[in-house]
């Protein structure tokens, strides 16, 4: 199941939505646009495939205020450095993640320095640490007039710091990777197979449901389950071991690779299924 329509104008009263170009081992990038901006979380994808999905989605790169940049993995920062200088847009990542690549000469690098909290126009984003194999890894939370949005994907344990930081959202975009036995039975080689499944790979189905069952979903108007395995995961595996906890959440979605999913607008009081229309 996909969101809102590709391209839907934002709804009169809406404050923050969210959309995606793409969520696998393919490439990765989240659309996020609140009433003063819209930022991209990675670009996984070439200019011409990044501009091409923006489009679906009814927009530019000359829309977006920034990139924010999770991790090196080339599925998040293959087309960041290319993206930022055909839009003179500014790049915002730790600096783990810079020195890990020579990205070339950026119109404007903003380092997040331990994980503090910043704002764009209003939208406070709250970088947090997760457990990943990467250099300095960080997945975001953003507020904006009293609203939470949560994206969490490319990590392999839910530490408590992270269960504590991600309570009370009113959307959540979460990992479920891989399905355990799809996994171990799979193509990958073993190494690859131990770097999945460790506490510094991908979260499996059963971890995100543990850590769904653990937080307080009262608030969550969306939940949008991302980074699925092509390869070690099934929308049928998944949706049967995420049921139990995800059955009073109003919407859920499961993102793809090749279409991400479309608009999901969050507003306060607002019944979900009439902001997706």
């Amino acid at each position: 199941m996909l969101g809102a329509a590709n391209g839907a104008n934002v709804n009169e009263g809406t404050f923050m939505r969210v959309a995606s170009l793409g969520s696998g081992s393919r490439g990765n990038a989240t659309l996020v646009e609140w009433s003063d901006g819209a930022l991209l979380i990675d670009c996984g994808f070439s200019v011409k495939e990044t501009s091409a999905r923006l489009q679906r989605l009814g927009k530019s790169g000359s829309d977006l205020t920034a990139i924010l940049v999770t991790h090196e993995h080339a599925d998040h920062i293959k087309g960041v450095a290319a993206l930022a200088r055909r839009f003179d847009l500014p790049v915002y990542m730790t600096p783990g993640t810079f020195h890990s690549r020579d990205l070339g000469k950026l119109p404007a690098l903003h380092l997040i320095e331990a994980y503090q909290s910043f704002t764009l126009g209003g939208l406070t984003v709250e970088p947090v640490a997760v457990p990943h194999d990467a250099r300095e890894p960080a997945q975001f939370i953003f507020s904006c007039a009293g609203l939470r949005l949560g994206v969490l994907t490319d990590l392999g344990t839910v530490s408590p710091h992270v269960e504590d930081r991600y309570q009370n959202c009113d959307a959540l975009v979460l990992e479920a990777n891989h399905d355990p036995m799809m996994l171990a039975g799979g193509p990958y080689p073993p190494s690859l197979k131990s770097r999945v499944g460790g506490p510094w790979g991908h979260l499996s189905n059963q971890q995100a449901a543990g850590f769904l069952a653990r937080i307080d979903r009262s608030r969550l108007q969306y939940l949008v389950i991302a980074h699925i395995s092509q390869k070690n995961n099934s929308l049928e595996r998944a949706r049967e071991t995420l049921l139990p906890v995800t059955a009073d959440i109003p919407e859920v979605i499961y993102a793809c690779q090749d279409e991400g999913f479309g608009w999901l607008s969050l507003a306060p009081e607002s019944n979900p299924a009439e902001l997706s229309a």
